[in-house]
């Protein structure tokens, strides 16, 4: 991917559901080498705005728009997840009802064909096998190979799906809330995958917890009243003010060493 490439081109995006507008006047430009956080409240439209990204939904509006990613304004939904990794809680609830005995190493190969699993017509090359199992060395759950994602950890089947998306090397990750339901010690394990992704590709993280937001985050939006409120660098956008707007709440924001927290919280 050539190094200037913007990754998320959206300009007066609008999405209606039946007559209610969900977004509207969406802005947002995404580059290689940024790291984003898409943050705001529950129901201000960040799943919409995901499924916006994954091509899952398209805008339907009357007004003139441009919906790009990674330059293209028409994908392949198969060929797009070669170059974005989408890790949501919808997909791992899919996995836990299609596939609970699929293993973690079937889980990750499953991301050649973007199946729920590894099926009997499937087959794969040595080459392919191999990278399987760089992956899930490079994620650390090696250990995880012959165990059934049913039996997993919330944690542990969100780094198989990681796996799953890391297979094709995708040039982005966009993932959903990414430790809600995990312990504190899942948590920040979680979170120290997530800055091993961020090495190498441009991460977007969707969420209403600051306390997600990790040091190599180097942009944010917050989503509310139905579009893009403010965004910008995340130092001039993660500040008490902006976070007691979106929340309608007052809140004093901490940070330290690049990590954030809710100092307190005043209703």
């Amino acid at each position: 991917m050539d190094s200037n490439q913007t990754i998320i081109d959206f300009e007066n995006v609008y999405v209606n559901y039946a007559m209610t507008t969900v977004l509207e006047n969406i802005n947002l430009k995404i580059k290689k080498g940024e790291n984003w956080v898409i943050l705001g409240p529950n129901g201000s439209g960040k799943s919409t705005l995901m499924k916006l990204f994954s091509n899952d939904l398209y805008p339907n509006t009357q007004y003139p728009f441009k919906k790009e990613i990674f330059g293209k304004d028409r994908w392949d939904i198969f060929e797009l997840k070669k170059h974005l990794g989408i890790i949501s809680n919808g997909l791992q609830s899919r996995f836990s009802g299609f596939s609970p005995s699929e293993t973690a190493y079937e889980v990750v190969l499953s991301g050649y064909n973007s199946a729920l699993g590894v099926y009997r017509h499937h087959s794969f090359s040595d080459e392919q096998i191999k990278k399987a199992e760089e992956v899930m060395k490079f994620l650390e759950i090696t250990k995880l190979k012959d165990k059934k994602f049913a039996q997993m950890s919330s944690g542990e089947q969100r780094r198989c799906l990681i796996g799953r998306s890391l297979i094709h090397n995708p040039e982005a990750f966009i993932l959903d809330e990414p430790t809600t339901g995990l312990d504190v010690k899942a948590q920040y394990s979680f979170i120290n995958t997530l800055q091993k992704l961020a090495q190498n590709a441009c991460i977007i993280l969707v969420t209403h917890d600051v306390a997600e937001i990790f040091p190599q985050i180097t942009h944010a939006a917050l989503i509310y009243n139905k579009t893009i409120y403010k965004q910008g660098k995340k130092e001039d956008i993660l500040t008490s003010s902006n976070l007691s707007k979106i929340f309608d709440a007052d809140i004093d924001l901490g940070s330290n060493c690049g990590r954030y927290y809710i100092k307190s919280i005043k209703f």
